[in-house]
């Protein structure tokens, strides 16, 4: 699962990057410091199962602090996005390309106004932070009108020829940008097309483009620079999205070095930080803190860790599963207690489970244990959040 990030230059996505990730880029105040895509891990919080089971965890491909299990999710900063891009404006192309495996998207905005729609810096109040939602929005469902386009005449006729579904149209255009012919398929139903797909125009395209963006490439807005902010911006973009987090990318970098440093007590997602008795301040570290202190207060909190659990659990829409080997003792192969934590989208079954650990074990599917209840399920079982399972498949 990967989680793009995205944005115009300048509005603090490589700082959010490297606040959620702690992976070394290039932060600078100008366009495209960020030229190659950066890949990293970033960790979401779901409850272990291990304090309701009484037992001691051994995870394998997650950690565990206290009954909270951190599962990782790769995330993906990609070069600053202008207005054109999808023309191929400044680095428009390499943006798009980076962006087709993403299954979500948090685009950070300035909404502070302080920057520019091409990210030159100006002073806070300057820029409307709307502009930068529609504007992004747009350039991404362009791109994707834009696929479509390409040779679309040749593949219409011959869809109309053969009687081929329009999501089988749709989706052979769309190869490789990680898009599923379930979710074209909802997409075509919401915006109707003529069933002679020869008789599709530019705005019944650009509709399904902008529906196949909604749906396959969801995105949630990272308000940026809130700590600096206007009184107003915050609640003019909250009205246009109902998936908006107020972030403070750069506090939450300062407090984690801060913590590896010792200086304070800080883990991430909290909405405050301690200073350690006895620690030792000087004036500017003083300062600093206090101010940071302030608007997490202001904000409740930093906001990055919270944007990364809601792409994950409310924009996707995932739920965490345990699979085992012995529902008994919730160990694997090798002994080890609920090892490991997968993420699956709610209403996934347990034969797509089975899939996801590996692609044997799926079609050799036999049945399925529900450890918590000790309870043999089918393969149609509806995962829930937490469950711990074993699969039994043939050998």
């Amino acid at each position: 699962m990967q989680i793009g990030i995205v944005g115009k230059p300048n509005v603090g996505k490589s700082t959010f990057f490297g606040a959620a990730t702690m992976a070394p880029v290039e932060i600078a105040n100008y366009p495209f410091t960020t030229i190659a895509a950066n890949k990293g891990v970033g960790y979401v919080r779901s409850k272990c199962p291990c304090k309701e089971l009484g037992v001691t965890c051994t995870p394998h491909n997650s950690g565990c602090v206290d009954g909270v299990r951190m599962i990782p999710v790769e995330l993906l900063d990609v070069a600053g996005l202008v207005p054109d891009a999808w023309q191929g404006k400044g680095l428009g192309n390499q943006f798009l390309d980076d962006l087709r495996q993403a299954d979500a998207l948090i685009n950070v905005i300035d909404v502070s106004g302080s920057t520019d729609i091409e990210g030159v810096p100006g002073k806070p109040g300057e820029h409307d932070p709307i502009e930068d939602v529609v504007f992004l929005r747009r350039e991404i469902e362009l791109w994707i009108r834009e696929i479509l386009n390409n040779g679309f005449g040749k593949i219409a006729r011959t869809a109309k020829m053969t009687g081929a579904k329009p999501e089988v149209i749709l989706h052979e255009r769309l190869a490789g940008l990680n898009i599923t012919e379930a979710q074209i398929k909802t997409a075509v139903r919401a915006v109707n097309p003529p069933e002679d797909p020869t008789k599709w125009d530019e705005d019944i395209i650009l509709a399904l483009a902008q529906k196949i963006r909604e749906i396959g490439k969801p995105m949630i807005i990272a308000m940026n620079k809130a700590d600096i902010a206007p009184e107003g911006n915050v609640e003019k973009v909250r009205a246009i999205s109902d998936m908006a987090v107020v972030t403070m990318a750069e506090t939450e970098l300062a407090l984690k070095k801060a913590n590896d440093g010792g200086l304070v007590n800080y883990t991430p997602g909290d909405k405050s930080f301690t200073i350690p008795e006895g620690t030792k301040l000087n004036d500017g570290q003083k300062r600093a803190l206090d101010y940071m202190a302030a608007n997490m207060e202001k904000n409740g909190g930093t906001g990055v860790q919270e944007c990364l659990e809601q792409a994950t659990f409310g924009l996707l829409d995932l739920i965490t599963v345990y699979p085992v080997e012995d529902e008994n003792k919730y160990t694997d192969h090798f002994g080890r207690v609920l090892p490991d934590a997968f993420l699956v989208p709610r209403g996934s079954t347990a034969k797509d489970l089975a899939y996801k650990v590996h692609t044997e074990l799926g079609d050799k599917f036999i049945r399925a244990v529900n450890a918590k209840t000790k309870r043999t399920v089918g393969s149609d079982y509806i995962l829930q959040d937490g469950d711990v399972i074993r699969i039994i498949a043939d050998r």
